[in-house]
């Protein structure tokens, strides 16, 4: 019998493409079924095109991690120092800019694993607050973070291609 395990590793520039690709897969799989093709075509080879995602890796303001379950590459997580809610401007903050598993993985642990890992980097870079933003229509993602003792605190519009799309921003103390 194999034991079942999960490693985690901060990645770098090397990782750049295995990260983009995973992005957009994990992406595509949890909000696809519940948008227009039109939309998602357009989100896709727009704003989260394989080039874009590759530079991300590597900056000084992100962070990303990689989640393996039984050395299978199986979730992501990115952290941001980038802009900050109004609401959080005086509190040194950091984003879960995403966080995502996936489907296979679901219910494994892997998210728990990642979502640790983001709070003890924030705990390092001694930020008092973690933030992220989830659809509105994301109800597994925003009861995980509910479970985790996120809280609402505000909301932005997030465009999925021509669609406005409502992301409440949610935040932890640390």
């Amino acid at each position: 019998m194999i034991k079942e395990r999960i490693m985690l590793r901060i990645a770098d520039q090397r990782d750049a493409a295995l990260i983009a690709d995973l992005s957009r897969k994990t992406f595509y799989d949890a909000i696809g079924p519940f948008n227009t093709h039109e939309n998602m075509d357009k989100f896709m080879n727009v704003q989260f095109n394989r080039e874009k995602l590759m530079a991300e890796v590597g900056r000084p303001d992100h962070i990303f991690l990689l989640a393996y379950y039984n050395d299978i590459i199986a979730g992501y997580a990115c952290l941001r120092e980038t802009e900050i809610p109004k609401a959080l401007k005086n509190t040194p903050s950091i984003e879960i800019g995403r966080i995502y598993v996936e489907q296979e993985g679901i219910g494994k642990g892997i998210g728990s694993a990642l979502m640790q890992r983001c709070i003890d980097i924030a705990k390092e870079k001694k930020k008092k607050v973690v933030w992220l933003g989830v659809w509105e229509h994301n109800a597994n993602a925003y009861q995980f973070y509910l479970k985790w003792g996120f809280e609402r605190f505000s909301e932005h519009i997030f465009m999925l291609g021509d669609d406005p799309q409502t992301d409440w921003l949610m935040r932890k103390q640390i």
